[in-house]
């Protein structure tokens, strides 16, 4: 197998070989032919001018079709971390990524795909004159290579000077293609401070102008319509629907319609561009539609200002070049080159069709690659067409193709050819863009490998059926034992509440780099549980790989996460839900429905939903410890106190390590009020068979709570300073945990002084404080930003509730409020409204021992406001469920 140039549409195609190969475990012999250096770069990323920017948002420009932000997220771990999807970086950082993904996929494909770098060019490409009827490739060196299939990924045409004037193109200053290596450095020169003529204006001509500008030179552009392209919007605007121009048969019907969706949008929303964008996904469907005359017609009259619209300048380089034409450093003209003469000092005149004349230093031809297979130049385009192997496409554009696959001249495409990219324009017209060179490099790859003659080259030889492993439970995997038994013990860290089940999980992919269940896993932790995974990547190579290798059960696992990724936490729920009841089995789904410690689990747990699940489930665990310690949760949310601990013992008794069990007893030992015996328990597990939980925060957080029941203050700044500070819990644990028992502190009297609120703050990412994703963040959001007294902060998270789910709307939005009083100690307007809220406080999830901390704000608002009898109320009513001794002094010392 070759791919022939390793520039953007090479580099794609090698890399969905290389990863559709591993998925399929088909055996692959991989050569990459191009005389570069480095594979990705090609002409148009190789520069190194930081002023050169991605024509395309970031958003837009990632290799795979599936997982659009993969380029967004590498920008950000390779020294970008700001970096947004609206954003356009340097040309060169997108030729950085080619490189680095390919070769990641390299490494990850070691033993199924060997690769071989041939710098060299191709020049000729004989079907079957290769070994056992291969393609035989001819190379520059003067040595062959035989393949089985062969991607041509080079366009047909090099940039041509077969427009320009013989004069002009004889003369030394005449540069015909400026992305060659050095082509432009003698114009760039400091000293050289000569006029520049660049033929054509468009997106080339704009990084040449560039590239060239200085004072004491004016940059001269000319073309045919004399038009930049258009700049793009510094915020992207939604596109149009435009698939009422999908019923259009002629070009006059979709000139008219489009027309039509044009005046619709500057009248609605002030710019024609979301028409644009809107028809880019339709462009190859209506170019299909239209007729050959109605395509020549095109070219004709409207070619070139579809082409200033839809190719269009980053802002940024909009408006380099708009200070550049305000200065006179830019100029542009219609017309066309007619003639030129060398002048005696080195310079050349330029004659244009209007009949100026420009007397100029350089001349670079910036119209790029010609659209016809007859104006080929490079050895290999000439002789395919002379042999027959490849004939034009529509119009003479690119070549004739049967999806990618190259037509001979009788019309057949049987040949063991494919092509993409430019060679594929007179058919689609739009497909030199990233966004359509992806999807055709996924399709290229897929078809390739299903070749039979591939397929054959590298068959495996036949083995007998071995029985598949299984996850732990019983549920057979679409993997090898090496894979599974890594995939077991990521099973088992996340029923633990263990650390290293994102590294198992990762061992299992990287072992089996197909295996969907392990990347789809992996996707779920990180999702629900905030594990460091790259959760968009994960979830789509999940999606790759179950259309390669699953079985019924594992295609239900992927989708559940899909949804419950991807879909509102509604649809989340009721996938979640429908795949336990097919699988009540799963205990990674188990884990996922109900979590008991995670910000994630079931929407309406307290509602009861858990419950039904846990003991909808337990004849498939059959008295597993890991079903029993959630049986033990359940039960203590029921307020079944002497069940629930019996249940967390045995389950403890059957496996140590169950930190879901120890959380089932530690509540139960708060909400009976034996704070002393939960205290030395938390602790003691904590130092022996808890050591490795990821939760440790939160088991600290319960002995804390134990510590302020018991009024011993002292302990509880001991606590905060050996587990609790912001040093060693950060992201939403430190909120949820560090952050609210701060302010249980200070309500209760056991932190006197500087409260380190500012510190949490500082440790919770922006997102997590003004914009959570879920209710209960969203409630501890609020605590948080109450006790720093930052009272625009909570007006900024009540704006985000009120936009976000019913939830929040109902119950963050109004506590926002209260708690504002609360900064204004305005304590009976709190009061009012936290006794108005409490009811409906469940609904954020959590439990009862976390929501608590604005039961307590409550309290310390109704005493502040001389309220003392209904806090007296509170109080009693909670000493009748359980002992404290922090309680009992606070109601002695209540006025009467």
């Amino acid at each position: 197998m070759a791919v022939v140039g390793t520039g953007a549409a090479g580099t794609m195609v090698a890399l969905q070989l290389c990863e559709t190969a591993v998925r399929r475990r088909v055996p692959l012999v991989l050569l990459l032919i191009d005389p570069a250096p480095e594979a990705g770069r090609g002409r148009a990323y190789a520069g190194r001018e930081a002023r050169h920017l991605l024509n395309v948002r970031a958003g837009a420009m990632s290799c795979y079709p599936d997982d659009p932000a993969h380029f967004v997220r590498w920008l950000c771990r390779h020294g970008q971390p700001t970096v947004s999807a609206d954003d356009f970086v340097p040309r060169h950082r997108y030729g950085a990524y080619l490189a680095d993904t390919l070769g990641q996929a390299i490494i990850a494909a070691t033993g199924t795909v060997r690769v071989r770098r041939l710098r060299t060019l191709v020049t000729d490409c004989r079907v079957g004159a290769g070994e056992r009827g291969a393609v035989r490739l001819e190379l520059a060196d003067g040595t062959t290579a035989d393949a089985d299939a062969v991607v041509l990924a080079s366009g047909p045409t090099s940039p041509s000077s077969a427009r320009p004037p013989a004069a002009l193109r004889a003369h030394s200053r005449f540069v015909a293609d400026p992305w060659a290596p050095g082509a432009l450095d003698a114009a760039a020169a400091p000293e050289d401070t000569d006029d520049v003529l660049l033929i054509g204006t468009g997106l080339t001509a704009v990084d040449v102008a560039l590239r060239l500008e200085r004072p004491g030179r004016t940059v001269h552009a000319v073309s045919r319509g004399g038009l930049l392209p258009q700049p793009h919007t510094v915020t992207a605007l939604p596109p149009a629907d435009c698939e009422d121009l999908l019923g259009c048969r002629t070009l006059r019907q979709m000139r008219a319609a489009v027309h039509r969706h044009v005046g619709r949008a500057l009248r609605t929303e002030g710019d024609w561009r979301p028409v644009v964008d809107g028809l880019r996904p339709h462009v190859a469907t209506l170019w299909a539609a239209l007729s050959p005359e109605d395509r020549a017609e095109f070219l004709e009259r409207d070619a070139t200002v579809w082409n200033v619209h839809r190719h269009r300048m980053p802002p940024a380089t909009a408006e380099a070049v708009a200070r550049m034409r305000r200065a006179g450093r830019l100029r542009t003209w219609r017309g066309s080159v007619a003639d030129a003469r060398a002048l005696g000092d080195g310079r050349v005149a330029v004659g244009l069709g209007d009949g100026r004349d420009l007397r100029v230093g350089w001349v670079v031809d910036c119209t790029g690659p010609g659209l016809r297979l007859a104006d080929a130049t490079g050895p290999l385009w000439q002789n395919l067409r002379r042999g027959g192997v490849a004939v034009p496409g529509p119009l003479g554009i690119g070549v004739a193709t049967d999806g990618g696959r190259l037509r001979d001249r009788s019309g057949a495409a049987e040949q063991p050819l494919w092509t993409l990219g430019a060679p594929r324009r007179g058919e689609l017209w739009e497909t030199t863009a990233v966004p359509e060179i992806r999807v055709q490099a996924a399709e290229v790859a897929e078809a390739v490998l299903a070749v039979p003659s591939v397929r054959a080259a590298v068959a495996a030889p036949p083995h007998r059926r071995v029985r598949r492993p299984s996850d732990g439970s019983g549920l057979p995997l679409s993997t090898h034992s090496s894979a599974a038994a890594a995939f077991r013990t990521g099973i088992d860290r996340v029923l633990k509440v263990r650390a290293g089940a994102e590294r198992a999980f990762r061992r299992a992919t990287s072992l089996d780099p197909g295996f969907a269940v392990g990347h789809a896993a992996l996707a779920l932790i990180g999702h629900d549980s905030g594990a460091d995974v790259d959760v968009p990547q994960a979830l789509a190579r999940a999606r790759r790989c179950v259309r390669e290798r699953a079985d019924e059960r594992e295609r239900a696992f992927v989708d559940m996460v899909v949804r419950r990724v991807r879909g509102t936490t509604a649809e989340g729920d009721a996938a979640l839900l429908r795949y336990l009841d097919r699988y009540p089995g799963d205990r990674l789904a188990l884990a996922a429905a109900v979590p008991t410690i995670a910000f994630a689990g079931l929407y309406d747990a307290h509602g009861g939903t858990a419950g039904q699940v846990v003991r909808r489930t337990a004849r498939a665990h059959g008295g597993h410890w890991f079903h029993t310690s959630l049986l033990a949760f359940v039960h203590q949310e029921e307020e079944r106190f002497d069940e629930a601990g019996v249940l967390a013992e045995r389950a403890l008794a059957q496996e140590p390590d169950s930190g879901h069990a120890m959380h089932a007893l530690a509540h139960v030992h708060y909400e009976c009020g034996d704070h002393e015996a939960g205290r030395s328990r938390l602790d003691a597990w904590l130092d022996g068979h808890g050591r490795g939980t990821t939760h440790r925060a939160h088991f600290s957080w319960h002995a804390a709570l134990h510590e302020l029941a018991l009024d011993d203050a002292p302990a509880v700044r001991r606590r905060w300073a050996a587990q609790l500070t912001p040093g060693r819990v950060r992201g939403v644990r430190a909120l949820v945990d560090s952050g609210s028992l701060l302010w249980r502190a200070r309500l209760t009297g056991s932190w006197e002084g500087r409260m380190p609120i500012g510190d949490v703050l500082d440790a919770v990412g922006a997102d997590s404080l003004e914009r959570p994703s879920t209710a209960f963040t969203a409630l501890h959001a609020a605590v948080a930003l109450m006790a720093s007294g930052d009272l625009a902060g909570l007006r900024r998270l009540q704006g985000h509730a009120l936009d976000a789910d019913p939830v929040q709307r109902e119950v963050v939005a109004p506590l926002c409020e209260a708690f504002g009083y609360v900064v204004e100690e305005s304590w009976e307007q709190a009061a009012v409204r936290l006794e108005r809220l409490l009811p409906r406080l469940p609904a954020v999830g959590g439990s009862a021992a976390q929501r608590e901390v604005v039961e307590e704000t409550l309290l310390y608002a109704l005493v502040s406001a001389g309220r003392c009898d209904a806090a007296r109320v509170r109080l009693e009513q909670r000493l009748d469920r359980r002992s404290s001794p922090y309680d009992r002094r606070r109601l002695a010392t209540l006025p009467a």
